[in-house]
């Protein structure tokens, strides 16, 4: 990640503007800070694409539009970077952003940027019209920085995905565990669907009565991956209920939209989050606490 943020902040020097890929679900929980204080410190446009908005919420998806439209030096699109339609209104937006680039003379040149697994190779295979980036459902596929030329007077520069040494909000975590920006590996798959069950009781309790036929009243998460297993007949060779395989259910059913078209965040709940969140205090700030009562 040290490695990948250096490059990128030698090609930012070099380039006119930063096409951001993020995912339509979770705009700003899959903003990666470092790749906003390197483009304001050289003070570079911004094109931020929401992808996989024909996944998200699109009530929450006009309102995150509207936040980062209304920010210096940004343009925000919602699309699906496998919507080759879509994928056709990249160019024109991008000179648009960065409108003094883009002729034989002087090149628009573009770096993508984004946390692991928001399309960012997608986007480019769709771009060029040939797989030049390896895609796969799994974060950090792309390793290396590529300079492509689309064509239009436009080079494009892909970079690996960055995610940031310290992920601030455990929210934040939960919701990028949850889209599959981050490995299997590092996280517990229960807890991230419990959170994610708990969220989908909040915002779409019918969505998920539909996907799964229960009643979900006066259940909690834990209790709607229970049903999930009850419902499929997920059991293991005891007779008890296969927790592990039902979580695992649920967050497939989550990422490929089979449960419908959901977002994680809103301007609004972004808003109440950084308002009300207290980091936990530091160990000798503990102990201190403890001594005090």
């Amino acid at each position: 990640m040290n490695a990948a943020r250096r490059n990128a902040a030698e090609s930012m020097e070099k380039v006119d503007m930063v096409i951001e890929v993020l995912d339509a679900r979770l705009p700003q929980a899959s903003t990666n800070p470092m790749i906003h204080e390197l483009r304001t410190f050289r003070q570079r446009p911004c094109l931020k694409i929401l992808n996989k908005a024909d996944l998200a919420d699109p009530v929450a998806t006009k309102a995150w539009l509207d936040f980062y439209n209304a920010q210096k030096n940004v343009r925000a699109v919602a699309l699906s970077c496998k919507q080759q339609a879509d994928v056709a209104k990249v160019p024109g937006l991008a000179i648009k952003t960065a409108p003094n680039r883009g002729t034989n003379e002087k090149p628009l040149r573009a770096i993508i940027m984004g946390i692991p697994n928001v399309g960012k190779s997608t986007l480019m295979n769709a771009l060029l019209k040939k797989r030049v980036a390896k895609v796969g459902d799994e974060p950090a596929v792309t390793k290396t920085q590529q300079r492509l030329y689309l064509g239009n007077n436009i080079v494009l520069i892909d970079t690996p995905g960055m995610l940031w040494p310290k992920i601030e909000h455990p929210s934040d975590g939960l919701m990028l565990a949850a889209s599959h920006a981050v490995g299997v590996n590092a996280v517990i798959e229960e807890e991230v669907a419990e959170f994610l069950a708990q969220l989908l009781l909040s915002r779409y309790p019918a969505l998920l009565a539909a996907r799964y036929g229960f009643d979900t009243e006066g259940m909690d998460g834990y209790a709607v991956i229970e049903g999930v297993a009850k419902r499929r007949a997920l059991k293991l060779k005891g007779g008890d209920y296969d927790i592990e395989k039902a979580a695992h259910t649920l967050l497939h059913d989550y990422r490929s939209g089979a449960i419908g078209r959901i977002s994680l965040e809103t301007p609004q709940s972004r808003q109440h989050l950084l308002a009300t969140y207290k980091p936990p205090a530091r160990l000798g700030e503990q102990q201190q606490e403890n001594e005090d009562e």
